[in-house]
């Protein structure tokens, strides 16, 4: 039995389940196995039971993560043969958009258990690309089905920004934990996704804490890599974000206020990096990737939690941090829109070959008028469109949180309600060769006066850098049980 000196923290969580305070990651299976190689799997399940018998007790992976699952099928085969008790084990389902039947999310569950060879998932995560196509209220309503029926034990998300973290949380979906970025390079989720997750019994698990082993004293005082000297998808991430945050002249700084804390507590640099994250109280865990078979920092890992940082060196770290530039936006956007701050780069590409919610179709008799229909029984019996193109002009109907077949999404939650309609107003305009950039006019109506700043500051966060002209009118005489209607007008470039 190891000593609590020797062994990670763990940690009890509001959901009840209990983690270990250091996740091993598993994503760089895939970096490993990249360019046709392959990994000798029993060889790799080896490497990870070491870690399990050192106490690393929760290991994080992804169906995408390359031979991660079948890797940790294997390393729970071994312990159990050896009696030790089976590490938590979080997976993630990352599907294109598009239809989310019961069938469909059933399925990719029942892969994820059997690649992993158990009978219940400990943590299902999700990760969405486009927030314009909404059928991730679908998805994670079916994961939670599942999870009531016992073939999930906890839902996650990854990459969830604060506001569409809210919109599931206020539809009702217990989630345990987001996914996100945070590290002294991405200091997003310190604001308001940590007060958010705080108020809702959610937690954090950050990766990228390392910076995809930036933080150590081997990059202290050197002169900046060029691009061969950065081979792996860790490192080409990261340094998009030392790029992004002031360049290499600001992470030296930040460098070197590590490396005075380190020596002062007789730590790492990466210790000490961690330790900033982990001292977040929103942040029930960090995930350090582990390369099996190729290397392993356990030892290094475990000093972690025998210290703490003091005032003294958080002031320290402010000072060095005070000439770095904050990456923008919230949690994730670095998936969804510039500065693409991943290890692929641009991702603009992908992103536009991305299924959509909602296609136009030409009106007959005129031309140059197209229509977006969402299939609603109202649109042809009060002969509307969700949307109509007349030229180079948009025109989107008044808007309400309606999902699917007249589901109220996040009922009594009028700024969740607001970033759903405003989603659903983007897919609209994207349907009809548009984009949100377009958009010159919107009109708000909400049931009560009361409500109007959560509502201007979900409108502000999706316009806050477009400034269309707006109206927002209290009307207590809204139609249906809805806080918020909203209309926008759009005109396109020729």
């Amino acid at each position: 039995m190891l000593s609590s000196a020797t062994r990670p923290d763990i940690i009890t969580l509001p959901s009840g389940l209990t983690i270990s305070r250091i996740l091993v990651g598993l994503w760089q299976v895939a970096d490993m196995e990249r360019d046709d190689r392959t990994l000798d799997l029993d060889r790799a399940a080896d490497a990870l039971a070491d870690y399990a018998r050192a106490g690393f007790s929760t290991f994080d992976m992804a169906d995408h993560y390359g031979s991660a699952e079948l890797i940790t099928n294997r390393c729970l085969k071994q312990l159990a043969a050896e009696g030790q008790s089976p590490p938590v084990v979080f997976s993630k389902w990352v599907p294109e958009p598009g239809p989310m039947t019961p069938q469909i999310v059933r399925t990719a569950v029942e892969e994820r258990l059997a690649r992993l060879g158990v009978d219940r998932i400990d943590v299902l995560q999700l990760h969405w690309w486009c927030y314009s196509h909404p059928a991730y209220l679908d998805a994670i309503s079916e994961l939670d089905k599942l999870r009531r029926s016992g073939l999930i034990g906890h839902l996650g998300l990854t990459n969830f920004d604060t506001a569409h973290l809210r919109v599931i949380v206020k539809s009702g979906i217990p989630i345990a934990f987001n996914q996100v970025c945070m590290s002294l390079l991405d200091r997003r989720a310190a604001g308001q996704m940590s007060a958010f997750c705080l108020a809702n019994d959610i937690r954090i698990l950050a990766f990228g804490t390392l910076g995809g082993g930036l933080f150590s004293r081997h990059w202290l005082d050197r002169s900046e890599p060029a691009a061969a000297d950065i081979t792996d998808w860790s490192k080409m991430k990261y340094k998009r974000f030392v790029d992004a945050t002031g360049g290499w002249a600001a992470f030296q700084e930040v460098l070197r206020a590590l490396d005075t804390i380190a020596r002062k507590h007789n730590v790492s640099i990466a210790n000490v990096a961690t330790r900033w994250v982990l001292e977040h109280p929103a942040v029930a865990a960090v995930i350090i990737g582990a390369r099996l078979g190729e290397s392993e920092h356990r030892a290094d890992n475990l000093r972690l939690f025998s210290f703490a940082l003091d005032p003294a060196d958080k002031a320290v770290i402010d000072a060095a941090l005070a000439i770095s530039t904050p990456v923008p936006g919230d949690c994730g956007d670095e998936y969804r829109k510039p500065p693409y701050l991943t290890a692929s780069g641009d991702l603009s590409h992908h992103l536009s070959q991305m299924p959509k919610i909602y296609q136009a179709v030409p009106v007959p008799g005129r031309r140059g008028r197209l229509l977006v229909d969402t299939a609603s029984v109202w649109e042809p019996l009060a002969g509307y469109s969700r949307a109509v193109r007349n030229g180079n002009r948009i025109l989107v109907s008044g808007t309400t949180a309606t999902h699917g077949a007249g589901t109220i999404v996040a009922k009594g939650d009028p700024a969740a309600q607001t970033t759903y309609i405003l989603d659903k107003i983007e897919a609209s305009i994207e349907a009809l060769g548009g984009k949100l950039e377009d958009v010159v006019r919107t009109r708000i109506y909400v049931r009560d006066k009361q409500m109007w700043e959560d509502v201007a500051r979900a409108h502000g966060r999706a316009f806050g850098g477009i400034r269309p002209a707006n109206t927002l009118i209290e009307c207590s005489g809204l139609i249906g049980d809805y806080d918020v209607e909203i209309e926008a007008e759009a005109e396109v470039d020729a």
